[in-house]
């Protein structure tokens, strides 16, 4: 496929990953063609897409080099899959995480594409061999794995399915790098992938000192929003270690790896996070902040602005 065959993406599904990815791409200046299968949702979607590429551009926030006005232009909306599939030399899923339901998109999909377009799902937590075992040519299948929201947050996860050519993942590297996105790519499928393994580690243990009342909720949250995450916000746990010994990686292990390694043998089981144990903590983050809608929106909402000013800060350094 040439340079010039590759001008045109499906995205399949309408909800918020959906227009996430829709925005990343026509902020590359793709065409991005928006299939659902629910008459009128593709169609919704493109006009909640308007209203947000308006607003960033307002606020300055606007990815890439063209105007709202243009990069809205650059959507279709699709009730009926093969016409959504016309053209398209990349397709990223966005439909809700059942493992059923992934798979019967992906064999909707491939009797109507050609043998060269990438098929690439946004699932959270399913490994690419599940999602794609129907599918027959599995060689141009992977997981792309964003993080919530894809548009603020440009990290990518790049799993390929044990069968995926290494030009799809090249490819689909240099795409997500043109919408500027941050791909990283794992060498092969594992439960979790990276970014949400390092995740259920750091989740488990905040979750064991609270419930041990070690520590409150508010607190450990500044442990990470005040502490951890102030550097991780631009230097990963390696490159920390790194920096943080005289003589690097190999200096600070000598210093701190017994004592690494005595803290870890100290964790205990991984936690019952729905059990009796957990409701006292649950209502001690309600009482920060209330889990009705009004509340949490709020927050999602100054959470995504913080975002975005992370976000320029980081562009500008």
């Amino acid at each position: 496929m040439s340079s010039s065959d590759m001008k045109i993406v499906t995205v399949i599904g309408s909800g918020l990953i959906g227009r996430s990815w829709s925005m990343v791409f026509i902020s590359g200046g793709y065409s991005v063609k928006i299939y659902d299968n629910q008459p009128g949702q593709a169609a919704n979607a493109i006009k909640e897409i308007r209203k947000q590429l308006e607003e960033l551009e307002e606020a300055h926030m606007l990815k890439g080099e063209l105007s709202a006005t243009q990069q809205h232009a650059l959507l279709s909306c699709y009730d009926d899959l093969a016409p959504a599939l016309e053209g398209a030399f990349f397709v990223q899923e966005c439909v809700f995480e059942k493992l059923e339901v992934k798979q019967g998109v992906f064999q909707d999909i491939e009797p109507l594409v050609g043998k060269d377009v990438i098929l690439s799902s946004s699932t959270t937590a399913l490994v690419p061999s599940r999602v794609f075992s129907k599918v027959q040519n599995r060689s141009r299948c992977l997981v792309s794995h964003p993080v919530n929201p894809p548009y603020h947050v440009k990290l990518v996860e790049l799993v390929p399915h044990p069968e995926t050519a290494a030009a799809v993942m090249d490819t689909t590297h240099a795409l997500m790098t043109k919408v500027g996105q941050v791909p990283v790519r794992l060498k092969k499928e594992i439960d979790g992938f990276a970014l949400n393994r390092v995740q259920a580690a750091v989740i488990a243990e905040s979750w064991r000192l609270v419930q041990d009342d070690i520590i409150s909720v508010k607190d450990i949250d500044l442990v990470m929003s005040e502490g951890l995450g102030m550097r991780y916000a631009f230097i990963g746990p390696m490159e920390t270690m790194h920096l943080n010994a005289p003589e690097g990686l190999e200096d600070y292990m000598k210093r701190y790896g017994e004592g690494i390694k005595r803290i870890l043998t100290s964790f205990g089981p991984v936690p019952d996070f729905c059990g009796e144990g957990s409701k006292s903590i649950v209502n001690e983050m309600c009482e920060l902040i209330p889990s009705d809608r009004q509340h949490l929106t709020a927050r999602i909402e100054r959470r995504d602005q913080l975002l975005m000013s992370l976000a320029k800060l980081k562009k500008d350094n």
